[in-house]
């Protein structure tokens, strides 16, 4: 095994000046973008492959045409073990070549991921040796992804949970993709809408209108917002979203 170190790197919590001026109170943004991989999902998929590669496994195979593919195969090669990543049809070319920069060999099987899935796990079961590597779904990827990296406020955080009540928000497909396009715009940094829709709770101005419910007190405290990042994102792909989603 090349590496003794963790393969996901400390990621720094900084102030948002633009999102600050938004919200009309204090935004910090916990910057997971800026993780190896260009995600949070290092954390938890590099302790897996980690702990496997330390028990003496011979391939990692990951279903995922994402973030946990990437994960996968970066995590592979900083371990010096192979890896098969399977794809579905409607991954997009530079992911697949992402993929294959990292030194992975990528199968395109199946339309849908739960078909790719199904290939992958058969190629673990006719393969002694090979681990199959979820891309969410593993106690070693919850353990090591608790709180994003804020576990040494574990009990603070718990203790906080059980006097605050948690709201759960949905925003639109339109919300989340004029966030990434604002949040490139004032941090400069580029994410997936999925991390948009985080972003949105600002941009959308939902913690004013919790606010003006009277769920959330005026006079907040620091909000912390996670930048979860993504690869699946471009500019070009960002302008073919908005398109779609007829955003002027």
């Amino acid at each position: 095994m090349k590496t003794q170190q963790p393969l996901h790197v400390a990621t720094p919590v900084r102030q948002s000046v633009a999102l600050t001026k938004v919200a009309g109170t204090s935004v910090y943004i916990k910057l997971e973008s800026s993780q190896p991989t260009g995600s949070f999902k290092i954390r938890g998929i590099g302790h897996l492959c980690k702990t496997w590669a330390e028990r003496g496994c011979k391939q990692f195979v990951c279903c995922s045409g994402g973030n946990a593919g990437m994960a996968a195969a970066y995590s592979a090669r900083q371990l010096g073990v192979p890896a098969t990543i399977v794809v579905p049809s409607v991954t997009p070319s530079p992911m697949v070549e992402r993929l294959k920069d990292e030194g992975a060999t990528v199968v395109i099987h199946g339309k849908a991921l739960n078909e790719s899935i199904e290939y992958g796990q058969q190629l673990v079961a006719n393969n002694p040796g090979w681990i199959f590597i979820s891309p969410f779904d593993d106690p070693l990827i919850c353990s090591a992804c608790l709180i994003m990296g804020c576990h040494p406020y574990k009990e603070q955080l718990q203790r906080l949970n059980e006097v605050h009540t948690v709201f759960s928000e949905v925003v639109t497909d339109q919300e989340a993709v004029k966030a990434v396009e604002r949040f490139v715009d004032d941090e400069k940094i580029l994410v997936e809408p999925a991390c948009g829709a985080a972003l949105a709770a600002v941009y959308s101005d939902i913690i004013k209108r919790l606010q003006n419910e009277g769920k959330l007190a005026w006079h907040l405290g620091p909000v912390v917002a996670v930048v979860c990042g993504g690869n699946n994102i471009s500019m070009e792909q960002l302008k073919m979203l908005k398109t779609q989603l007829s955003i002027i």
